[in-house]
């Protein structure tokens, strides 16, 4: 058996205990006045813990407040998560408190928590988690993780993304004015290599772009392939990228065109959009129209 290196990790799908709900609920409804709760969905049982905290204390947004809002983006969020593996950065004091990342699933969990063993190159293997469903997602959430970081591949075959991605951050100086112009220009260099593309924004400053592609390169051979396309735009485009590399929110490309904000998504009217767009990026977890990159591999 091949053992882990850098370009190459085993991974282990580990269902956990299949106790869910044949028909979950999309959302849930989480008291206002309390602090801490037990939700039950069959047989699978959630705490949510210090619910009262401030994590938006100018904005007297609290933890309850975020978990309500993944509990009812749920339904557009879960197919994006589903099988893959999850990075979590929690803030435990809130969003503007420290931060830190943790891979390995926290112990004791519920038993019902799938989990994506990954092998590293030292030998080590990683428990991650795995949202498949509202109960795990609340799990997640109820940790402190404010944004979720999904690997770009799923668990079966961790070095095989399904999309490649171009991140666009404002350097110092620089305007989301500018960002947004980087973004039509990256988009059009897409569009002249038949690739489709979509944009979200990131909750933050910048814009992230992805391709959804057929699964087959590896993730180093996709991120040549966007690095390649990153540097061309940098040279074409030297008074406006300077580097490619470096709550999100899908939007569409005229959105973008006519200048979008980042202010403009917000935990209070992110709900609306969606129940009026529906899922924007529906077509990255589709099978069809993805994109092939073999030809461009060298």
């Amino acid at each position: 058996m091949t053992k882990a290196h850098r370009d190459y990790h085993p991974a282990d799908f580990r269902r956990g205990e299949q106790r869910r709900l044949k028909s979950a609920p999309k959302t849930v409804k989480i008291p206002r006045n309390a602090d801490h709760l037990e939700l039950e969905f069959g047989h699978q049982q959630v705490k949510l813990t210090n619910l009262k905290k401030l994590f938006w204390p100018e904005l007297r947004i609290t933890k309850r407040d975020l978990i309500q809002y993944y509990a009812d983006v749920s339904s557009v969020l879960l197919p994006h998560l589903k099988d893959r593996a999850m990075v979590m950065k929690r803030y435990p004091n809130g969003a503007a408190g420290d931060f830190f990342f943790m891979k390995q699933a926290p112990s004791p969990r519920p038993s019902w928590i799938d989990i994506c063993a990954i092998e590293h190159g030292s030998g080590n293997i990683v428990n991650f988690p795995v949202i498949q469903d509202l109960p795990s997602l609340l799990w997640v959430i109820n940790l402190g993780c404010i944004d979720l970081n999904q690997w770009y591949a799923r668990c079966d075959d961790v070095d095989r993304p399904d999309y490649l991605h171009f991140d666009l951050d404002p350097v110092p100086g620089a305007t989301f004015e500018n960002v947004l112009e980087t973004a039509l220009a990256v988009r059009a260099a897409l569009e002249s290599l038949k690739m489709p593309c979509y944009a979200k924004t990131t909750g933050s400053k910048g814009v992230h772009i992805y391709v959804p592609i057929v699964r087959g390169p590896t993730q180093k051979q996709v991120w040549t392939i966007a690095k390649e396309i990153a540097l061309v735009l940098a040279s074409e485009n030297p008074g406006l990228i300077t580097a490619v590399y470096k709550v999100a929110n899908p939007v569409t490309w005229e959105e973008i065109e006519k200048g979008v904000k980042i202010e403009d998504f917000r935990l209070d009217n992110v709900r609306k959009r969606i129940k009026e767009f529906g899922d924007l990026w529906k077509p990255l977890i589709s099978e069809r129209k993805r994109f092939q990159l073999e030809p461009y591999l060298k």
